[in-house]
This record gives C-alpha cells, sequence and structure tokens, in this order.
C-alpha cells in the first residue's frame, strides 16, 4: 500500500497509520537516517541510495526493490564476487535481506487473502 500512497507526498498515507515525510534532498537525508530521526528512505533510483547505505551501513544496509509484484530484497554490499568461496563474506547481511523479504512476503500474502475473501 506504501506505493499507492506515497506518491501523494504522504497525506493518504498518514491517513492510513504510514508515517510518511518528504520529499527531502538527497545530500542530508541519510545524516538524518543516520541519526535516527527516520528508519527508512525511498530513493527515487538505485545509485541515488547505493552510496549513501554503503557509506553508513555496508555491513548491515539492504536494497529493496520496489514496485514488482514479489519482495526481491540484497544486501548493499551486492554479491561480493571477488571474495566468492575465500570463507570472507558476512553472511549476516544476507541474512538481513532474507528477513526481510520473508516479512514483505508474509504481509503481501495476508493482503492478497485478505483481498480475495472481501
Amino acid at each position: 500500500m506504501l506505493h499507492r500512497c506515497a506518491a501523494q507526498r504522504g497525506g493518504r498515507c498518514n491517513e492510513q497509520g504510514y508515517p510518511v515525510a518528504g520529499p527531502f534532498p538527497a545530500d542530508t537525508i541519510f545524516i538524518k537516517a543516520r541519526d535516527g530521526e527516520y528508519d527508512a528512505i525511498v530513493t527515487m533510483y538505485h545509485d541515488q541510495g547505493q552510496i549513501a547505505i554503503k557509506l553508513l551501513g555496508f555491513k548491515s544496509g539492504v536494497t529493496v526493490q520496489g514496485g514488482l509484484p514479489i519482495p526481491i530484497t540484497t544486501p548493499a554490499h551486492g554479491t561480493a564476487f571477488d571474495i566468492a568461496g575465500q570463507g570472507k563474506a558476512d553472511v549476516n547481511p544476507t541474512r538481513n535481506a532474507f528477513a526481510i523479504a520473508k516479512r514483505m512476503g508474509t504481509n503481501l500474502r495476508a493482503l492478497r487473502l485478505e483481498t480475495a475473501s472481501a
């Protein structure tokens, strides 16, 4: 539902209980999120968010791809091909991405079941 209400600058989202604010300049919003003022940031395109995520949370950041019929998440560090098979990779970012995808999938399924029974 966030994708539908976010286009209206948060008004409808806020009415539905989703605390949404913005738009904000990309050069300062990530500092506010780092300092705890916001829980998440939605960017207009991949590179706008990836640089900041990698700088602020390389080992914990998760990229969520929006606008698709199924949840897609990836660890912020990407595939780490350069260290694959060497026993150097930290699996926690992948676990974080999987946990978010699982939560999104569970919520999506519940929404579809609710819609189908209405």
